[in-house]
């Protein structure tokens, strides 16, 4: 049989590193013996992510187009042409049979050049609003990958799957794991959760309003699991050092989301796609608040397909230091809110989306599935 070699690139943000990881996990389960190899960002967050989760990983010198006009913008051509170089020089060492993109900068480059060698392309979109990457390399790839209903407005409709988002696989069966969750945070299990995620970068709107309300939130016998991103970190620690408790767990970043999933009775999210994907796959009671701080407001997009069908709560940024706390305690203390919030956005979760992406690229690789 022959040796499967693929190619995965996507980065910038946990959105599109996560699912590339994933769907790598799946093709290895699939065929264990395939070759695997990551392109990324030089400098970006997948240059330490993806060694992390046990892959190989290249990076380019390639950044992203920035919204203000900046001296970076006289330097992207050159960055665009060096990667490009590079690119072509890593397709033709590796001899890929597929490459797959996640969205990010970094996989315009290498799509691009292996478009033009012939080499069959597969693209992820995570979002209801596609990004400029994804839309830019729609034409030519073989196959589009998607997780919202009605993006046949951005890419071809004959070239569109609709299979969800690839999810961390240890995030399913959370339920089974809040004993050994609430041991590993701390938490009493007396005490009601709130988990708060404002991605993988963090979120400063949220942060601001919690930690402006931790008085507020241990009064009323709540505790607290709080990703803070690097920025907010040491701020975040000084405000949870007046809680003897242990009420209030600020973390820079959660490397154990499975059990953050499973200690907490509802979840604070900014409205990134993966985020949304994985309150749908373990049916979680959400409040949102959309990022916007993101290309055409598309975390806003990706919450409003779940609040148009009763799946989730919004809170726009702008509103949320006025209003995210006592949203949050309100869903606490209504449990059928959040039974009906967790039946509605249930029945919005696409399972295995991993497994069936991994699938599409074994057919586009012409690999035998057995």
């Amino acid at each position: 049989m022959k040796l499967l070699k693929i190619i995965l690139s996507g980065g910038g943000t946990g959105g599109h590193i996560f699912p590339a990881v994933a769907i790598a996990n799946e093709l290895k389960k699939l065929v264990p013996h395939a070759e695997i190899l990551f392109v990324g960002a030089l400098g970006k967050m997948e240059m330490e992510k993806v060694p992390n989760a046990g892959y190989t990983i290249i990076g380019i010198p390639i950044a992203g187009i920035q919204r203000r006009l900046t001296m970076a913008h006289l330097k992207l051509p050159f960055l665009i042409i060096r990667s490009l170089l590079k690119t072509h020089k890593i397709i033709k060492d590796f001899k890929p049979d597929v490459v797959v993109g996640t969205g990010g900068y970094a996989s315009g480059p290498l799509l691009r050049a292996a478009v033009n060698k012939g080499i069959p392309a597969l693209l992820q979109e995570q979002n209801s609003y596609a990004g400029l990457t994804n839309k830019i390399l729609s034409k030519k790839a073989s196959k589009i990958c998607v997780a919202y209903e009605g993006m046949e407005k951005f890419f071809p409709k004959d070239k569109i799957l609709l299979t969800g988002n690839p999810v961390r696989q240890d995030i399913y069966d959370t339920k089974q794991k809040r004993t050994e969750a609430l041991e590993f945070f701390k938490l009493s299990a007396n005490k009601k959760t709130i988990l708060v995620i404002g991605g993988s970068l963090g979120a400063r709107t949220i942060n601001e309003a919690l930690g402006n309300s931790l008085q507020k939130l241990v009064d009323q016998n709540i505790q607290l699991i709080w990703q803070t991103g690097k920025t907010y970190y040491q701020t975040a620690l000084e405000q949870a050092k007046s809680f003897s408790n242990d009420a209030v767990y600020p973390l820079e970043f959660i490397s154990r989301m499975d059990l953050a999933y499973a200690a907490a009775d509802i979840v604070i999210s900014r409205a990134g796609a993966s985020s949304v994907s994985e309150l749908c796959n373990i049916g979680m009671p959400s409040i949102l608040v959309p990022s916007p701080n993101v290309a055409e407001d598309h975390q806003t997009k990706n919450a409003m397909a779940l609040v148009n069908k009763n799946a989730a709560i919004l809170i726009k940024d702008n509103e949320a230091n006025s209003t995210l706390i006592q949203t949050a305690v309100a869903l606490l203390n209504n449990k059928a809110h959040q039974v009906t919030l967790t039946n509605n956005i249930s029945q919005m979760a696409f399972h295995n989306s991993a497994n069936v992406i991994a699938l599409e690229v074994l057919k586009l690789a012409h690999y035998p599935i057995t």
